[in-house]
């Protein structure tokens, strides 16, 4: 079996493009060569991964000969860039004593021979960097990757954040080849079972603990695939979304691209108090415009969990102002939102000064002025 496999090489290590006509079937019987692994990672989801692979490494080895790992090379950090901050993928792969690898590019660069036998797996997992056509070509059985989401539903570098931000209910994971071209764009070759796992404590939930609940989920996913040799050709597409194409049905499918500044920003015309609340859960601190005595300032913003006043009648859309109920001893810092709540800022930084309580920092920089709406305290102008 295993010579049949070198005289067609051409079918079986080549990933193919998700959606192609390649559907051939799949066994859990497919036998191949101990595998030696070249295993890409970065972050706390791909170390259960490298974990569970290294586990099984140990507990069968006649059916993997090595693991090598491949990891972005350490980032100064720090006053001064003094400090070297390195990468959790690492520090795991020295206690395991596996062979590490640190390159920021794959041009130039070869995998190792481990006993004068090249890689013949490679399996990516949270790694950042594009695994090359001739990486993919020279390995036997081309490339794994494993993703925080039931592909092609939120395909992209931010499958986590855009889910939450989504506010979807369910998500899963999907273990497919690594393409030759482009992200998340190979064959799936097993996939979380319609309609998904729950998401828990959905209304609190944040991207770490999200990634906590489904890295364990996709390490075991993994190592089921292993076992199963579903990297063996002939390959089979098992995703949802083409399985739903050939019933004549086209589902609904989001793209999870970078988190950039931009989605830290409010636009409080547009959201409401718990779309507002749900971003700052998801990706921390938001951040808007304000105009002060001086002019226009960049304004960032900690606030409070929860609004403290529902169908409040004070208050401009996104003007904040010092409000001073009954039981109060100091006034807040609060803005209404577009459905009529009122949010206490807590922290502020403004452009230019240090991060303060938000009153504090409101005063210090000349933000507020006196409103026409009783003794109310306003901005100078409405949030942007």
């Amino acid at each position: 079996m295993k010579l049949l496999w070198r005289r067609i090489p051409a079918p079986q290590c080549l990933p193919f493009a998700h959606g192609s006509l390649y559907h051939a079937r799949w066994s859990s019987n497919s036998t191949c060569d101990p595998l030696r692994i070249l295993f890409c990672g970065s972050d706390d989801f791909s170390v259960v991964s490298l974990k569970a692979v290294h586990k099984e490494f140990i507990e069968r080895p006649d059916t993997i000969a090595s693991i090598d790992v491949v990891c972005r090379p350490s980032k100064r950090t720090g006053r001064g860039f003094k400090k070297l901050r390195e990468g959790p993928i690492k520090g795991v792969a020295k206690e395991l004593a596996l062979p590490v690898h640190e390159i920021d590019t794959f041009t130039g660069w070869n995998p190792p021979l481990r006993g004068n036998a090249a890689i013949n797996l490679i399996i990516a997992v949270s790694f950042g960097l594009f695994v090359p056509r001739r990486l993919l070509n020279a390995a036997e059985y081309g490339g794994l990757n494993v993703h925080p989401s039931r592909l092609p539903d939120f395909r992209g570098p931010a499958p986590l954040h855009h889910t939450l931000l989504a506010n979807r209910s369910k998500t899963g994971i999907t273990l497919q080849s690594l393409h030759p071209t482009s992200f998340d764009d190979g064959i799936i070759l097993a996939q979380t079972p319609y309609p998904g796992f729950d998401i828990p404590n959905l209304e609190t939930t944040t991207v770490q603990e999200l990634q906590s609940f489904l890295a364990p989920k996709g390490a075991e996913m993994l190592v089921q695939g292993l076992r199963d040799r579903v990297f063996v050709p002939p390959l089979s597409d098992v995703g949802w979304w083409s399985n739903a194409q050939l019933n004549g049905q086209v589902p609904e499918t989001r793209y999870a691209p970078k988190i950039t500044s931009g989605d830290r920003h409010i636009d409080w015309s547009s959201f409401t108090a718990s779309q507002i609340l749900r971003r700052q859960r998801i990706l921390g601190p938001l951040w808007t415009m304000a105009t002060s005595l001086s002019g226009r300032k960049r304004v960032i913003m900690t606030l409070a969990t929860r609004p403290v006043l529902e169908n409040a009648s004070v208050g401009e859309t996104g003007l904040p102002f010092l409000w001073l109920s009954s039981g109060m001893e100091m006034p807040f810092l609060v803005v209404r939102t577009k459905d009529r709540q009122l949010l206490r800022i807590v922290r502020m930084t403004v452009e230019g000064e240090r991060s303060e309580d938000a009153v504090k920092a409101a005063m210090g920089a000349k933000l507020l002025k006196e409103g026409v709406d009783g003794q109310l305290v306003t901005f100078h102008e409405v949030l942007r």
